[in-house]
């Protein structure tokens, strides 16, 4: 090949190169507002979150759920779940999200070959959205995603945990549910090993602005209740029962279709685990109008299970935990600051890292001085124990703040809760061993299973205290209420 011919070839590649580019076209992010507009600031915030989370990484999930609000709101919610998919291998992520402002009943892909945001271009894989368009029930429209912000605000945490993934985004219309069955049995194909599926949802909008106020008392544990509801469902793998919720509470979940096409699309033997859930509220302290935010990741095998009572903490373990809470009080108390467990010696296991419930009780001189926990399984123990040790302290409307004086005579006594589980009637509750979730209309309280026998009471007098607890009739219990059970592992620095 002489000089020339070398020339006008590469000028030819090169030309052939530059209308393929031409060709191309992006969708570019148009959610302004929603997260950092720069470069910088968007990946400072993304890193940011992911350090916050210590979850187990080991096992790549084949679905996640996740939010979708304003990262200031959802960011560290969504992070609970994008840490899973760090240094694994994906080849294609498909992100199926609530289409808010295109009204369709199809599903929707884009016609654009790339995706752009402030940390730069993703590719959009035209070939499997060739073939979903193929279906019939797939359409192809570049509008559905503008402003769209269920499917924009998850991929620049793909571009950060995933680089090298091709996206295949999916603005969801209004299917019923033959629609929904249908839509699932097509993508159900592409579930493979290296594909996750990302499902963009956000639970309860409670409040006059989004036109729900079903309950107007305990609003923060009512939202909590109707969400875990849906959660439940959710974690059965039961798109049936998932949906029936829904027509029933009239539930604001954002995303609902969403993901009830995922659990149409999973195995029987598919398992979910709850990563992380809090509200807008926990955060603003406002709960006239709160958004709900949940992280869940499934596996087509088994999974990490919720902590139960064959999860034992070692004497080690619960001898780091009661000096966390020490720690964490006096720090608290005597310098307004909140420590984290990397301000400590403690080791922490993998037993201290896994999402439990736990409850942290302060006593003065034998008489109680605060507590204050929480139920469900929800976030690592170690960092329930920091908070509720503190919420103890400071936050628990009976008693006055604890005030440094006070140290050197509170005794710390933590309970480790199992995961509350349903029984049929409260005669089935075993004094001495259950602790007490009850719940009736929009009423709930708990008591510990130590509490019945700190205070001599058989079953039907613990009963009657947690009506009242409740703000009920003593006898309420018997007719209309519903029961949990849990066993707690219980120890204090005595």
């Amino acid at each position: 090949m002489n000089k020339i011919t070398a020339t006008i070839l590469i000028l030819y590649l090169g030309v052939c190169a530059m209308a393929k580019n031409i060709d191309a076209k992006t969708l570019n992010a148009t959610c302004q507002g929603w997260y950092p507009g720069d470069f910088k600031s968007l990946k400072i915030m993304i890193d940011d979150f992911l350090s916050k989370t210590e979850l187990d990484t080991e096992k790549k999930p084949a679905a996640l759920i996740v939010p979708h609000a304003g990262l200031a709101y959802s960011g560290q919610s969504a992070a609970y779940g994008y840490k899973k998919l760090i240094s694994k291998e994906i080849s294609n992520i498909f992100i199926l999200g609530p289409a808010h402002r295109f009204q369709t009943d199809k599903l929707i892909v884009p016609e654009s070959d790339f995706f752009q945001t402030p940390l730069g271009k993703t590719r959009i894989d035209k070939s499997i959205t060739k073939d979903l368009i193929d279906t019939g029930l797939f359409e192809p429209n570049d509008s559905a995603f503008y402003k769209e912000n269920s499917i924009e605000l998850q991929v620049p945490f793909l571009q950060i945990v995933s680089p090298n993934a091709a996206v295949i985004p999916v603005a969801v219309g209004q299917l019923d549910s033959n629609g929904i069955k249908k839509a699932a049995e097509i993508l159900k194909k592409y579930m493979t090993e290296e594909s996750v599926f990302i499902i963009s949802c956000d639970f309860t909008h409670y409040g006059y602005r989004f036109g729900y106020t079903p309950f107007s008392d305990n609003i923060k544990e009512n939202i909590k209740k109707l969400d875990y509801g849906a959660l439940e469902e959710i974690k059965k793998i039961n798109p049936k029962g998932f949906l029936s919720y829904i027509e029933r509470t009239q539930a604001t979940i954002c995303g609902y279709i969403p993901v009830a096409i995922l659990l149409n699309m999973l195995p029987e033997d598919a398992k979910a685990e709850i990563l992380n859930y809090t509200t807008s509220g926990d955060m603003t302290g406002d709960f006239a109008n709160s958004v709900s935010y949940a992280s869940v990741a499934f596996y087509k095998k088994s999974a990490p299970k919720d902590t139960g009572p064959e999860n034992s903490l070692t004497k080690l373990e619960k001898e780091s935990l009661l000096k966390l809470s020490r720690v964490a009080l006096e720090n608290y108390i005597k310098h307004k600051k909140i420590i984290t467990a990397q301000d400590t010696s403690i080791k922490l296991t993998e037993t201290l890292k896994q999402n439990r419930g736990a409850f942290v009780t302060l006593h003065k001189e034998g008489r109680l001085r605060g507590c204050i926990g929480e139920i469900f399984p929800t976030k690592p123990l170690y960092k329930v124990i920091i908070e509720k040790t503190i919420d103890s302290a400071v936050n628990d409307f009976r008693f006055s703040q604890v005030i440094e004086q006070e140290l050197v005579d509170i005794n710390i006594e933590i309970s480790a809760l199992t995961v509350p589980q349903k029984v049929n009637s409260y005669k089935d509750i075993v004094i001495g061993q259950d602790g007490i979730l009850m719940k009736k209309g929009h009423r709930a309280a708990v008591f510990l299973p130590q509490v019945a026998p700190e205070q001599g009471w058989d079953l039907e007098t613990t009963l009657m205290h947690l009506s009242q607890k409740a703000g009920l009739e003593p006898y309420a219990y018997r007719e209309g209420a519903e029961f949990e059970v849990f066993q707690a592992e219980v120890f204090s620095e005595e």
